[in-house]
This record gives structure tokens, C-alpha cells and sequence, in this order.
């Protein structure tokens, strides 16, 4: 029998599930070692199915996200977290800094019929994860490159480099020396290939902070090139604000802001 894979989706965009998708022909050539049983977004659904390997997308946002979750790792037998949503909280994790039931009233005629969590929390904090993969959203090579190893008994390798690192071996030119730019680069782990240096954008670091990440330094280097410390946290507080590294970076520089 071929090994069992389910994809389930939380609090999120969707995006970490296209890049399954996006794999076209290989994604095809995958379904010829492994039955995807769950994956609503390319069409099976059995949510509650036992499985050798559950791929997880999104944070946990709402009471039913809490109760799902625990019943998807009592059927895995590896669960890996897929996206900043399902590592870090995700850009929605900025609710974690505000009143959510006060900004919530705000919105909404009727807040009652909103049943959401105050909080959007990473997949890591309620249950046990086997592998995290990073990203906004995360590329095909890491998902199949890590299902590939699971199924062969094989501890998937992480990427711990920096992007500084990615656009030395592109040859890429450093957006922060030449342009001035607020790149995110020397504290962000690599993965997307340095895409955005590569096209002259500084990164917004959607791969999550990289090993020990100087963050203060490069706070200070930002204050450098003109930003204010309001500016400095939001570079920090974004799509993985949720990121301890990040989270302690953006609160530090806010209340330098304020102090």
C-alpha cells in the first residue's frame, strides 16, 4: 500500500496549498508514490482519514481550529507545518497586539456572530510538529523535497542560511548598500531564492528569521538609513510577527518609539 498524505487547511490564504498545486507535473508524479486522501483543494476529502504524513497550512484562529487540530496530529504519524500562518501566526497574528474583542465591536453590526479566537497562534504551540517549513507561501521544492524524505526514512534538511547568503552565490546586488534600502535580508533564513534582491526589492522576510538573527543590530542600521522606530518595528511585525526573534525585535523598537 502506498503511504497516506493529507493536506488540511486553517486560518489562512490558501497560498502554501497552491504550491502543491504548482508543481504540476511533479505533483503528478508524487500521486504515483502516495494516495493524497485528504486535500480539499485538489479534490478528496476525508478530514479525519489516518495518515503516515499531514502537511498544515494556517494558524490557529477560531475555537473549531483548536478542536480540529488536535484530532489531525492524533491521525498523523508526522505533521508538518507549512507557511508563516502555520509557523509564526501569519500576518494575522497581528491581532495578538491589540484588543481583539474591542477592534472586533468595531467592525462589526453584530460581533457576537464572529467566534474567533483573541489570538492567532502558531500549530507548534497546541500540538506537537515534526518538521516546519517556512515561507509566504512556501515553494514546491520544500514540500515535495521534505514528503520525499519522510517517506524514505530520511530527516528532511533545513535551510538555516541567511538571503544575504542566497544573493552572494545569485550575485545579486546588495539593495541595502546600493539603494538604501530597509532589506530584511541579514536576519531572514533563505528558501525563495532570494527572489526579491534579485529583482531589486528589499526582502520583507516572509521566510521567517534565520539562526541566531542579529535583529538589534540591523534595528539600528535601519534607524541608520532614516526610518523611525515605529517604521523599524513594522519591518519586524509583518507576515511573521509571530516569530519570538521578531516578535521581541518590533515590541522593543515600539516602545522605544513611545518611551
Amino acid at each position: 500500500m502506498k503511504p497516506k498524505v493529507a493536506v488540511h487547511k486553517f486560518s489562512s490564504c490558501d497560498g502554501c496549498q497552491l504550491a502543491f498545486l504548482n508543481l504540476g507535473e511533479a505533483l503528478l508524479q508524487a500521486a504515483g508514490l502516495v494516495d493524497f486522501i485528504h486535500f480539499a483543494e485538489a479534490g478528496p476529502v476525508q478530514p479525519d482519514a489516518p495518515v503516515d504524513v499531514a502537511f498544515v497550512e494556517g494558524s490557529i484562529a477560531t475555537p473549531d481550529d483548536l478542536e480540529r487540530i488536535v484530532r489531525v496530529r492524533e491521525q498523523s504519524r508526522f505533521l508538518v507545518t507549512i507557511g508563516a500562518c502555520a509557523t509564526a501566526g501569519g500576518v494575522q497574528a497581528l491581532r495578538n497586539l491589540a484588543n481583539a474583542r474591542e477592534w472586533i465591536a468595531g467592525v462589526y453590526a453584530t460581533p457576537d456572530y464572529i467566534h474567533s479566537l483573541d489570538t492567532s497562534t502558531p500549530i507548534a504551540q497546541h500540538v506537537k510538529v515534526d518538521l516546519e517549513l517556512w515561507g509566504c507561501p512556501v515553494n514546491g521544492r520544500q514540500v515535495l523535497g521534505a514528503l520525499r524524505a519522510l517517506l524514505f526514512g530520511v530527516v528532511p534538511a533545513e535551510e538555516h542560511d541567511k538571503v544575504c547568503m542566497e544573493c552572494k552565490r545569485k550575485q545579486a546586488v546588495c539593495v541595502m548598500v546600493t539603494k538604501g534600502m530597509a532589506c530584511m535580508g541579514p536576519v531572514t533564513r533563505t528558501g525563495c531564492g532570494a527572489l526579491c534582491p534579485s529583482f531589486g526589492r528589499d526582502c520583507y522576510a516572509c521566510y521567517g528569521p534565520a539562526e541566531n538573527p542579529n535583529t538589534e543590530a540591523l534595528g539600528r542600521r535601519f534607524e541608520g538609513l532614516g526610518l523611525v522606530p515605529e517604521a523599524v518595528a513594522r519591518r519586524f511585525l509583518f507576515i511573521d510577527n509571530g516569530a519570538p526573534a521578531f516578535h521581541a525585535a518590533g515590541l522593543a523598537f515600539s516602545e522605544k518609539q513611545h518611551g
